[in-house]
């Protein structure tokens, strides 16, 4: 199968905002494959994954690529090889040697191709293929029930698979695709309320709210005395979370599938910098190499215990199984109710021991492995800031010819300065894109030529994000966590924008 016909269809995916075009579009492609291990692939890229997961290419190393070739000619077997062949090269030299093997790659592809491989090495292929789409383009193409699809994929916890195997096989090849201890399920997700009363209502007037703490979630299994720990996005991190694996030895049970949190608390019982959880799960992770903190672990949802399948019970039933194995000690904090005072009093009791919020969820909803469902709702306060633009990237696939990404400063009163906090280019409109192009072109201060686009510390923005955490790549030592553009402030200057301290007692406060 070539790759141009995966960037075309790329970009044209990325072109339309029409749901039903793009299940379409994607169906035509995953058509086109020669074998399974196409389809696995194409579904993988499509959706903004590397088969690889990761292979040490970002932004940085794309830079300068040579001139597209005339005419395409890479094979997407090829292609996803060499990507295994850049992220396997380690060692001395490494570096030289990924840069020659991204160089002929890029020699060889097209400028559509070369667009996409950009985007996706660089982690901005999002078009719009999210997995419901995907999912139902699977099924178009299989000529089988989205239903069928969905629930394989649920199980399976990997669409890449179950779409080879459905293409292939039909619906009776998706027999295969259970629920077993030791393979991870695409884990259920939460949708987003307003308050607790906005959730009350949502969810028929009584809820399971629950502490949402600000650790790193993690799947369980557990099959006799083997444990197995999976990341959200499914990677195993079993052998640098070894206290994790001690808890669910200890559980009273043979067989186990659990959702959890894994975070690391001070001595007070407050969670350390969200960093040092999160350090734990890299690829060096471990007790003795990263700050010497034990992780604690709390769960909150199961799925599976000693053979039977939990999937489809109401949450309350799923909750008392829990609740009978699980010490307290080791359960999120948790508080039924129908009372709107009762849980906002939860969630300030919730804030003030330093977690992120609250979950409110149905007592009635099953557990929709792989989906975010209306069962499950996420209440977080809202934190804003007004910063002021500091450069723009040019944007890719339905964004190209736009300014898009732009960077964030707050600014520095003993300087006179700016100090970086990150980028986004989440909660832009296509009218605010249309905008703040034209805009940061007026405000250039350089070339705008290049792929960022140095603009005069002028426009001032409102950005909402989820917290702050610890950056050693950006000047002030902090990031931005999940920041998104609420509005343009053109009735501010950059000299009432936010400052550093400002953002520095945010931090500290949190931290």
């Amino acid at each position: 199968m070539l790759l141009i016909d995966v960037a075309r269809t790329s970009a044209e995916v990325a072109a339309t905002s029409a749901r039903l075009a793009k299940i379409a579009r994607i169906a035509d492609v995953l058509r086109l494959a020669d074998d399974g291990d196409d389809v696995r692939v194409v579904v993988s890229w499509l959706s903004g994954e590397l088969t690889q997961r990761q292979i040490g290419v970002g932004w940085a190393s794309l830079r300068s690529v040579p001139e597209p070739a005339a005419e395409p000619s890479l094979m997407v077997a090829d292609v996803d090889a060499r990507f295994g062949e850049i992220g396997r090269t380690t060692g001395k030299g490494s570096q030289a040697r990924r840069t020659e093997l991204l160089a002929a790659l890029f020699a060889a592809a097209t400028d559509v191709e070369q667009t996409f491989l950009r985007r996706l090495l660089g982690g901005e292929l999002r078009q719009g293929a999210l997995i419901g789409v995907m999912v139902d383009a699977v099924a178009k193409a299989a000529e089988l029930p989205a239903a069928a699809v969905r629930r394989a994929a649920m199980l399976g916890g990997d669409l890449p698979a179950v779409a080879a195997a459905a293409l292939a096989g039909g619906e009776s090849a998706l027999e295969q695709f259970t629920l077993q201890a030791g393979k991870p399920v695409g884990p259920m997700l939460a949708q987003t309320a307003t308050g607790v009363a906005d959730a009350l209502e949502r969810l028929g007037g009584t809820a399971m709210f629950e502490a949402k703490l600000d650790g790193a979630r993690v799947q369980i299994h557990r099959r006799g005395e083997s444990v197995s720990i999976f990341t959200r996005s499914l990677d195993d991190v079993t052998a640098r979370l070894p206290e994790v694996v001690e808890a669910s030895l200890a559980l009273p049970v043979t067989d186990l599938i659990a959702d959890a949190e894994a975070i690391a608390l001070r001595a007070d019982g407050r969670p350390h910098r969200f960093q040092i959880t999160a350090s734990r799960f890299g690829r060096r992770g471990g007790i003795s190499e990263v700050h010497n903190q034990k992780l604690s672990v709390f769960f909150f949802d199961l799925l599976h215990v000693d053979g039977v399948d939990l999937l489809d019970l109401p949450a309350a039933d799923r909750i008392a199984k829990l609740d009978a194995i699980v010490p307290a000690t080791q359960r999120v904090d948790r508080l039924v109710t129908s009372d709107s005072e009762r849980a906002q009093a939860f969630l300030d009791t919730t804030l003030a021991a330093g977690h992120e919020g609250v979950m409110a969820k149905s007592r009635t909803a099953p557990y929709e492995a792989g989906r975010r469902g209306a069962g499950w709702l996420k209440v977080k306060p809202v934190h804003t800031l007004d910063l002021v633009v500091l450069a723009v990237e040019w944007g890719s696939g339905r964004r190209t010819g736009k300014l898009s990404n732009i960077h964030l400063g707050a600014r520095d009163p003993e300087t006179g300065g700016f100090v970086m906090l990150g980028k986004t280019f989440k909660g832009m409109t296509d009218e605010m894109l249309a905008w703040q192009t034209d805009r940061f072109l007026e405000i250039a201060d350089g070339p705008t030529d290049s792929y960022v686009v140095k603009v005069r510390p002028e426009q001032v923005v409102e950005i909402a994000f989820d917290g702050l955490q610890t950056s050693t790549r950006y000047p002030g030592g902090m990031a931005l966590r999940f920041a998104r553009v609420l509005r343009y402030r053109d009735d501010k200057t950059a000299a009432e924008a936010d400052t550093i301290d400002t953002v520095r007692t945010l931090y500290e406060r949190a931290n």
